[in-house]
């Protein structure tokens, strides 16, 4: 059994290299930029939006409040009048300025990274070789960094392409994280 406190380099190594990676991707690959769509009247939608003074945060409609209120006939009217839909409203802000975001997910890299490293020492023994280290941190990271999205394309309709895309990074992201275990796993 290896603990946690053993394998900080490698947590933050990985951390790191996801860090990187994310940055990269996002940055200059571009096949994200298929991951949402623009409305045809942007500056008409966000007026409308802003003149309603909905505040930050995450919408359904029509918003069922409660089971019961799911079965009745003005909510069932409703569903299928349409639209249909989720949203999210953020606080406005100048895109450039991603600070708080960055900081959070390099913070959930590191905890993503410390989970796959607590599981991998309790299943792996120092001096285990780095085919073994790597292939448990990078299983378990993946499935962190990955798995998740599937519930964004079954119950949100987000498209199936964007949760793949998503998913491929989690792959990408749990690799990095099994070579900087299997990299520098203790003897």
């Amino acid at each position: 059994m290896v603990h946690v406190p053993d394998v900080w380099m490698p947590i933050l190594l990985a951390a790191a290299l996801v860090f990187v990676a994310s940055s990269a991707i996002h940055m200059f690959l571009g096949y994200h930029r298929k991951d949402f769509k623009g409305a045809d009247d942007e500056d008409g939608l966000m007026d409308a939006l802003r003149n309603l003074g909905i505040p930050p945060g995450e919408y359904s409609f029509p918003h069922v409040g409660s089971r019961e209120a799911m079965g009745s006939e003005e909510v069932r009217e409703k569903w299928s009048r349409g639209p249909v839909g989720f949203m999210t409203l953020l606080p406005p802000r100048n895109p450039s300025d991603m600070g708080p975001q960055l900081i959070q997910w390099f913070v959930y890299c590191v905890v993503v990274s410390a989970f796959a490293g607590y599981v991998t020492g309790l299943a792996l023994g120092p001096g285990t070789g780095y085919m073994e280290v790597f292939r448990m941190s990078s299983t378990v990271a993946f499935g962190a960094y990955a798995l998740a999205h599937l519930q964004r394309s079954i119950w949100y309709a987000q498209s199936w392409g964007t949760t793949a895309r998503n998913v491929f990074d989690g792959l990408v992201y749990g690799l990095l994280t099994g070579g900087a275990f299997g990299w520098l796993w203790p003897v």
